[in-house]
């Protein structure tokens, strides 16, 4: 069968976040655009990542509430989970965002969706069963899949990940996971308090990547709830029989349960593209690019979890953004631009911007400053009968922020408010002038802002002006 041939300013492989967002804005400014997806629209976020585990921790939280609601003098007791129900309520949330990022919106928008593998015929040329396009510009936003490990056993056992968790039709009695970062974290937490017994098993530190005052408030939540971690253990082996997982740890002990999540990590997904044929490298992280996102072709540009630049789907969003600027207005934006936020939804959560306090430290050694300001302290906080966690400013010369990190309720909303200061270049001083509602959580940056102005403010100096503005008026 003859394929179509197709002269495209743009083909998009892939229709994740980073492939959408492209797509979508060469499309509005009349480019001809090609965009290949073979699977699902909307890619690992809308139907296997983001939207449904919060979904799902929602419903967890929701349960949680309940169970604690005696702490507010109100009178409750254990809620009965309707895990079928809680799937609807993960599909109604799918469902709801779906149109945003369907076929038909985009063939609205003008481009050409072909629900096809694509891979590279030559330099500029990329093809699928039905189609050949030659393309000013390729953009391969192909995402990342779950990283399995080479462990006895495991490929015979019907492991899941998160792509297949979803499938569940009832609820796990001992859900056994092999890691304990962002996604074992949150499913793990809100696997448990829908009722399932939970076991985590991390080789190093939970939530490595994390403050570590702060995901220690993690830490302690998960084991208040009843998950057991095993921390500084790997998988060694996997049996399964009679509808049993059992994994053997490098502690020596074996743990049995019914079901087994594997959640150590992503890996890119750059099979089958014949990127050797369009002269694209690639390393462990995936397609090698600069901080413009260009390939070792300079027609070729990668965005996403395959661009080795991080794997968040806002960060892949914002990588659809620089292409579309500089190929279609002429900005040059570097990806490495603007501050990308990290965030984990467990209860509590957690999220961070920028640099650690230690990673400052190394770059800077002692023109660091850290100020903090805890939610203890906070009369929202105390009103609400949480006051876990608090933030953390990391300071550098002249005030500049360097990093913001915050934990407890609401912190993913929250760590907003520091990052827009940052994305507009703004210091630690932008952050006293606002004058928030009273009493809300957010006021939090401002306090730890003034943390940092305290000396100066109250010091010395400033006490023999007063006296001085005092003497005279």
């Amino acid at each position: 069968m003859s394929r179509e041939l197709i002269k495209a300013d743009l083909a998009v492989i892939g229709a994740g976040s980073a492939g959408l967002v492209t797509s979508a804005g060469a499309a509005m400014l009349g480019r001809k655009v090609v965009l290949f997806e073979p699977g699902a629209m909307g890619g690992d976020c809308l139907n296997y990542g983001c939207v449904p585990s919060k979904a799902i921790l929602t419903a967890a939280h929701k349960a949680h509430e309940i169970r604690s609601a005696g702490k507010w003098g109100i009178k409750a007791g254990e809620p009965e989970i309707d895990f079928a129900k809680v799937r609807e309520h993960i599909q109604s949330a799918i469902t709801a965002i779906e149109p945003n990022d369907s076929q038909m919106r985009f063939e609205n928008l003008g481009v050409r969706v072909v629900r096809e593998y694509a891979k590279f015929e030559s330099d500029r040329v990329v093809g699928s069963d039905s189609v050949q396009v030659t393309a000013k510009r390729i953009v391969v936003a192909t995402g990342g899949r779950a990283r399995v490990p080479n462990i006895q056993g495991l490929a015979d056992a019907p492991y899941l990940t998160n792509e297949t968790i979803w499938k569940l039709e009832e609820l796990p009695r001992h859900l056994i996971m092999l890691g304990a970062g962002p996604i074992g974290s949150e499913l793990g937490q809100a696997f448990r308090r829908l009722g399932s017994d939970v076991t985590i098993i991390e080789a190093g530190q939970p939530l490595a990547r994390l403050d570590p005052d702060h995901r220690d408030l993690v830490v302690e939540s998960l084991k208040s709830d009843g998950v057991r971690l095993v921390v500084g253990a790997r998988a060694q082996a996997v049996a399964h029989a009679s509808g049993r997982i059992a994994v053997k740890t490098s502690l020596g002990e074996t743990i049995e349960g019914s079901h087994l999540l594997v959640a150590i990590g992503r890996q890119p997904n750059i099979e089958g593209l014949e990127l050797e044929t369009a002269g694209v490298e690639t390393d462990a992280g995936g397609i090698v690019t600069d901080d413009k996102l260009r390939t070792t072709n300079k027609r070729v540009y990668a965005a996403g979890d395959i661009a080795g630049k991080g794997q968040l789907t806002h960060l892949a969003g914002w990588h659809g953004s620089v292409i579309v600027r500089n190929l279609y207005f002429g900005l040059p934006t570097r990806q490495s631009s603007q501050p990308i936020p990290q965030t984990v939804y467990t209860d509590p959560p957690l999220a961070s911007i920028g640099l650690s306090e230690d990673e400052a430290r190394e770059k800077y050694g002692d023109k660091v400053t850290v100020s903090k300001f805890n939610f203890d302290d906070n009369d929202r906080a105390i009103a609400e009968g949480d006051t876990r966690g608090g933030v953390k400013l990391i300071i550098g010369k002249g005030g500049k922020i360097l990093g913001a990190h915050a934990a407890g309720a609401r912190a993913d909303d929250i760590l907003q408010i520091a990052q827009g200061v940052m994305a507009n270049g703004g210091t630690v001083r932008d952050l006293t002038s606002p004058v928030p509602a009273y009493p809300t959580r957010g006021e939090v940056f401002k306090r730890a802002a003034g943390k940092y102005y305290e000396p100066k403010v109250f010091g010395t100096a400033a006490r023999v002006w007063s006296a001085i503005l005092t003497a005279f008026h």
